[in-house]
């Protein structure tokens, strides 16, 4: 019994000296960083204090792999940040060009778009709606997205000089603030329209700085009661139509009921409301602006206030009044009128104004707002009272003419007064104050008191 227990005694301590059966887990891993297999193998009997370095071995193991991988994943995205095509959006630059010369840049049919992003290699992504005017570009390089924008600008700048992109912006010497100008103004109109045997277009297009969309309230007061059928003339002879309309002269120049006109013809007088400058809008014309972005806007204002102090002293600090008389031909003849004016002439013949408006206008020169062909026209204060281009195009596109053979005939010599200028506008085309002036972007003061 003894020898028994001595037996079993010594097969425990053998069993203690050799140790257990364990499993120690096993990394291996190719060239190509792949995912880490781990394996189990047998590596034979070890001590409970191998079992223990074993234990801690594995975790080391365990550990390293966990690294590993984690730096593998780091090589990986380092790949992927390297790679070109996946690194589009990295390089992009957004240009506020302006709604007005969207269509410059698309082209037609987006062909000029297309041009520049194949000869650049950039996307150009284009505004969806009137209230974005901005343009898009992103591309793979620094450098593609910089020729794109240069060429969008050179777009720009060429199409500016075209007469299809419109003025926006013009500044202005505001007349229409006089009210007995005004009433003169609505008096004239009505003179016409009333002694003649038409009074309104087919398309009435508004003023050529106005909106051509908009019908002035002044314009629906031209007349309203006596109904009669007129015949509308057309001088490039494309044709007469037949319309209703209400007439009701407001001028005492006007012919009264049964009372022929004044001119010997009745049809010399033939023309429609159209082509008439709205009286609420009247003003001097010193300089025309295409300004196509809010970033040129707002240096425009900045430039014409930075002029005031040089203006006043080149009106002497003095007021200044101009007299309107007569009316004179812009473009065409009497008999193919296209735009007619009252022609303004400084009352005290000092040229103070002339003076005061050229520093304006050179002003603008060398801030680069002034394209051209208006930097080097020669200035001409003038009124506009009637602007054939107000009128529907002709089938070939081209504004149709009208006669003022019989409007110089009787108001040639007209005296439309004398009035004071009391400032200086940049006034904004299409859009108007609560008075129907043109919106005023910025302004200068003109002097109003005679300084002591």
């Amino acid at each position: 019994m003894g020898g028994a227990k001595a037996k079993s005694g010594a097969m425990d301590k053998e069993k203690k000296k050799k140790g257990t059966l364990v499993w120690r887990p096993v990394c291996t891993q190719d060239s190509s960083l792949k995912e880490p297999v781990i394996k189990d193998v047998t590596v034979g009997l070890e001590s409970d204090c191998q079992m223990q370095k074993s234990n801690d071995k594995v975790i080391e193991v365990k550990n390293a792999i966990v690294n590993s991988k984690a730096l593998e994943d780091d090589i990986e995205d380092e790949a992927i940040k390297e790679k070109p095509e996946l690194s589009a959006t990295k390089h992009s630059l957004s240009i506020q060009v302006g709604a007005s010369v969207i269509r410059f840049v698309k082209g037609k049919a987006g062909s000029t778009k297309e041009k520049i992003e194949k000869e650049t290699g950039v996307r150009i992504i284009l505004p969806s709606s009137k209230q974005n005017d901005s343009i898009f570009i992103e591309g793979t390089s620094a450098d593609s997205v910089a020729k794109a924008s240069e060429e969008i600008q050179r777009v720009i700048d060429e199409a500016v000089k075209t007469a299809s992109f419109d003025y926006s912006h013009f500044v202005s010497l505001p007349l229409a603030i006089h009210p007995e100008l005004v009433s003169k103004l609505v008096g004239f109109q009505n003179s016409i329209l009333g002694s003649s045997d038409a009074c309104i277009d087919e398309n009435p297009d508004g003023n050529l700085d106005g909106d051509n969309s908009e019908d002035s309230a002044q314009e629906q007061q031209l007349g309203k009661e006596s109904d009669i059928s007129v015949e509308l003339e057309v001088v490039d002879d494309e044709g007469s139509v037949k319309v209703d309309v209400s007439v009701r002269p407001l001028d005492s120049n006007a012919p009264k009921e049964n009372e022929e006109p004044k001119s010997s013809n009745k049809s010399d007088l033939k023309i429609g409301k159209s082509v008439f400058i709205k009286p609420q809008t009247f003003h001097l014309t010193v300089l025309m602006l295409k300004l196509w972005n809010q970033k040129r806007v707002d240096l425009a204002a900045q430039v014409l206030k930075s002029t005031s102090l040089r203006v006043l002293d080149a009106l002497d600090n003095r007021p200044l009044f101009v007299r309107l008389k007569g009316l004179d031909l812009m473009r065409g003849s009497l008999a193919k009128a296209q735009v007619v004016y009252a022609p303004a002439e400084e009352i005290d013949s000092e040229n103070r104004l002339l003076h005061a408006c050229k520093i304006m206008i050179d002003a603008f020169v060398e801030a680069g707002l002034v394209i051209d062909k208006d930097a080097k026209s020669e200035l001409k204060l003038h009124a506009t009272v009637m602007n054939a281009r107000h009128r529907k195009r002709g089938k070939k596109g081209r504004f149709s003419s009208f006669n003022a053979l019989a409007i110089f005939e009787h108001f040639g010599s007209e005296e439309w007064g004398e009035y004071l200028i009391r400032e200086a506008h940049l006034s904004q085309r299409f859009k108007y104050d609560e008075n129907g002036y043109y919106h005023c972007c910025a302004s200068i003061p003109f002097p109003e008191n005679i300084s002591s």
